[in-house]
């Protein structure tokens, strides 16, 4: 018997159950992407870039704010109503910058979701970056 299949699947009810609640904490960089593509003036979250003012400005998602994790606090939040649903992101799969940024918003009180990928997920899924140089050569 593979690893795999050593440990059984959940049954049915467990994993819409799973899968379910899964996506009330993530969001992928394709929903992300077709909010924006929608309507830019309409999107009904704040995606917030959580790495460094030096990697935001080497390109970003475009519509993304940027405040690092560390500098996630309730006086950086005030200009937002207390609903707002905010989005993060970091560099990738390889970073947890994203969750840790989510964790501060959780604990002021704030909805928040990862989008999952991050930046990397971003490109892969073929989307451009704001703010990105791109070198001849």
């Amino acid at each position: 018997m593979s690893h795999v299949a050593a440990i059984p699947a959940a049954d049915s009810a467990a994993a819409i159950a799973h899968y379910s609640a899964s996506l009330a904490f993530e969001t992928d960089c394709a929903d992300v992407h077709g909010a924006f593509a929608a309507n830019p003036d309409a999107v009904d979250f704040v995606l917030l870039d959580v790495r460094s003012p030096a990697l935001f400005a080497s390109g970003h998602v475009p519509g993304a704010v940027n405040l690092p994790h560390g500098k996630i606090v309730a006086s950086k939040l005030a200009g937002y109503p207390a609903d707002t649903l905010f989005v993060t992101y970091c560099a990738g799969p390889h970073c947890n910058g994203a969750t840790r940024g989510a964790i501060r918003l959780a604990q002021l009180g704030r909805p928040v979701k990862v989008m999952i990928g991050g930046v990397t997920g971003w490109l892969d899924e073929g989307f451009e970056l704001a703010g990105a140089v791109v070198e001849a050569g």
